[in-house]
This record gives C-alpha cells, structure tokens and sequence, in this order.
C-alpha cells in the first residue's frame, strides 16, 4: 500500500490490488453463503484508486458522500446509496466527508482466503483484464 500526499487535506493510496486492512483506510470482510463484503471507510480528504474489476458486483455507500471518477465520467453520490460497478471498471473514490463503502461480490467457493479471492476479482492492469475475461 502506497500512501502520497497531495496537500494537507488530500492523500492518494493506491492499493495495487492488495485487499488488506491498512492504517490509512481500514477495510474490514464479511462472508456469507457465496458472499464477500468488503467495507472501506474513508476519511475526508481521501482519494483511492481502486484495481480493475473483473465481474460486476453491487457496491452501497452507507455514511458519507464522495466522487467516484469511472471511464472518465466523475458521478458524487451521498449516502444512502447504491449502484453496480461493471465488470472492468475501475474507479477513483475521492471522500468529501467521512465515508463507508461496501462493496459486495460474489465468492462461489465460500473461500475466505483474502489473497485468494483478490486474485479472483480483480486486476491490476487493463493487460491482465484481458487476459483473465477471454
């Protein structure tokens, strides 16, 4: 996990794919039957950008508000919310509050073995996409 600092307020961390409870943004997991959630909580002035994602899933913003840059397009959502992220996107979420966000994916092999359910879902270049969704 990388952290940058942009400014006072604004911190970059790109998280290079690793889905790992980090000092600067606390992820925390759940499973349910064929079922992972993932929480991130952001505080304000922070900016992520995310892996590519290799399937569609459901994502919900529970507390907060932020921006979310996705194929050029910058969209603000405020909590409470929901929406789905396609397969191959890849966002940049930019908290202008204190925000949690959820993401919830499908897990078929009730692994919980984070590393490898990374490996399942997501990507870390838009080569490694491709090569995965053929």
């Amino acid at each position: 996990m990388k952290l940058k600092k942009i400014s006072n307020n604004i911190s970059i961390v790109h998280n290079n794919g690793d889905i790992v409870t980090t000092e600067y943004i606390p992820v925390s997991h759940e499973f349910a039957d064929q079922l992972y959630v993932r929480s991130m909580k952001m505080s304000k002035g922070q900016l992520v950008k995310g892996a590519i994602h290799n399937d569609s899933h459901v994502w919900f913003l529970m507390t907060g508000k932020v921006s979310i840059k996705n194929n050029n397009k910058i969209v603000i959502h405020e909590a409470p919310c929901y929406t789905i992220s396609k397969a191959g996107s890849q966002r940049y979420i930019y908290a202008h509050e204190n925000s949690i966000f959820i993401n919830v994916h499908k897990n078929p092999s009730n692994t919980q073995d984070i590393k490898k359910i990374e490996q399942e879902l997501v990507s870390l270049t838009q080569e490694q996409y491709e090569q995965k969704n053929k």
